[in-house]
């Protein structure tokens, strides 16, 4: 079995190397990175090695392991395409008013929708009005950063829908209503930053009125009679929460998860119709293509391959890393999805809290970690918090963040370089991750 494998430590190379391309590449060759085709030979590059190596070398060991992060891949795939597909359907039409208290109120429904309909799902809706609603100000970067860090991050908290990171701990066993749990956590930080924009957002307007000529106030106080086309898209939205609920509760399997496929089928059922009846304006209206969607499906193809090893080997050397408090987890599961893609970073730190309990990285070993008690259910959830909030420390932490980037300069919206961004998260975000340590994980 896959879990028997032994394993030499440079197998975890291409892990690291893969991940670090995708970290350095869009800064250090922007013009490389542009194309799906250049990242599906980096991915590739890293990928079709440890493949081969783990087929030459382990036999039936390797092909298992193999089938087994094949089967997690496509059924990931599904999900985000799903998503994406399904809610770049949706457009509202005209705009909101761009005062604080609005772009507060449009952050605070972003972050609830995030947990539901995902990050992506939730950026791509509502980033467009967002911008329209504040198109006659000059200061609006603060509007948008603040925008990645909720909508974008830390509202996808509370279901396996929310955040990639969180649909993988479901793959393999967390209980798909485990991470409602986690309401306390989610609440304190989207309150703290909906009341720190405010007040941000204040200051700044207040700040523009006494600096130009005329009355902002008046000029962002117009906008245009709301509406929303594609409505038939909340319909197939409602189907996919239902299609994985329903799988992962085993409703209509005696209560055992359904076998591979058959989730996986519906979703793209659910995906296919909903294209299908969706009329091409609306998506054009949303700038609707499917570069994003393969972007992450061709870099990921490397990452489930490549973190095999890895998982494999953290699992086995789990008491060698000096974890073993929730609150260390939560720290080191966060700074490294600050840096690197949040979901390979999440099963990282699972398959080390589980190496510390001898639970083997076998079907869906999360449901048995959790079985052993409270103390594996606080270690999880700090993994689960740190691998979601953190994403939202750098442009690179997080698959919408620099697809948010992207739309605002398109719209003309002057965004902080990467190290700017990190002097807004690491002024506001890193005292209130020591708020949550504190008050959650001490």
């Amino acid at each position: 079995m896959a879990h028997h494998l032994e394993l030499p430590v440079w197998t975890v190379l291409p892990f690291v190397g893969l991940l670090l391309s995708i970290a350095i590449l869009p800064l250090a060759a922007p013009h490389f990175w542009e194309s799906n085709r250049n990242k599906g030979s980096v991915a590739a590059l890293f990928g079709v090695p440890v493949a081969l190596y783990l087929l030459v070398a382990h036999g039936a060991g390797g092909l298992h392991e193999l089938e087994e992060k094949a089967k997690e891949y496509v059924s990931f795939i599904l999900l985000l395409a799903s998503l994406f597909v399904v809610t770049g359907g949706i457009f509202v039409r005209g705009s909101l008013s761009g005062t604080p208290l609005v772009n507060t109120g449009l952050l605070g429904l972003g972050a609830l929708l995030a947990s539901w309909i995902g990050t992506t799902g939730a950026s791509v809706l509502l980033i467009r009005p967002l911008l329209r609603a504040n198109a006659t100000r000059q200061r609006t970067a603060h509007i948008v950063v603040f925008f990645i860090f909720t909508v974008s991050n830390c509202g996808g908290l509370l279901t396996p829908l929310g955040d990639p990171p969180l649909f993988l701990g479901f793959l393999k066993g967390v209980p798909f209503g485990w991470t409602l749990g986690l309401w306390r956590e989610w609440l304190v930080v989207n309150g703290a930053l909906l009341v720190i924009f405010n007040v941000w957002d204040q200051r700044v307007l207040a700040a523009e009125e006494r600096a130009r000529p005329g009355a902002q106030l008046e000029d962002v106080m117009r906008h245009l009679p709301l509406g929303v086309a594609g409505k038939r898209n909340f319909f197939f939205l409602a189907a996919l929460v239902a299609v994985i609920y329903a799988a992962g509760q085993g409703l209509g399997n005696a209560g055992e998860p359904w076998p591979f496929g058959v989730q996986e089928a519906l979703m793209a059922l659910v995906t296919g119709l909903a294209f299908a009846v969706t009329p091409h304006r609306i998506r054009a209206a949303n700038s609707f293509g499917f570069g994003p969607i393969i972007e992450v499906a061709v870099l990921f193809a490397g990452i489930f391959v490549t973190m095999a090893p890895a998982l494999l080997l953290l699992n086995a050397n789990a008491g060698r890393f000096g974890l073993e408090e929730p609150w260390q987890f939560f720290w080191a599961a966060g700074l490294l999805s600050s840096f690197l893609d949040n979901a390979p970073t999440y099963l990282t730190f699972a398959a080390t809290a589980c190496g510390l309990d001898g639970i083997a990285l076998e079907g869906r070993y999360l449901g048995e970690y959790l079985a052993l008690g409270p103390r594996a259910a606080e270690t999880l959830a700090a993994i689960s918090v740190g691998a979601v909030f953190m994403g939202a420390n750098t442009y690179i932490g997080n698959g919408p963040n620099f697809m948010v980037k992207a739309i605002a300069e398109e719209n003309s919206v002057r965004m902080p370089s990467f190290f700017g961004y990190m002097a807004y998260s690491g002024a506001v975000l890193i005292p209130l991750f020591g708020v949550v340590t504190w008050l959650f994980f001490r």
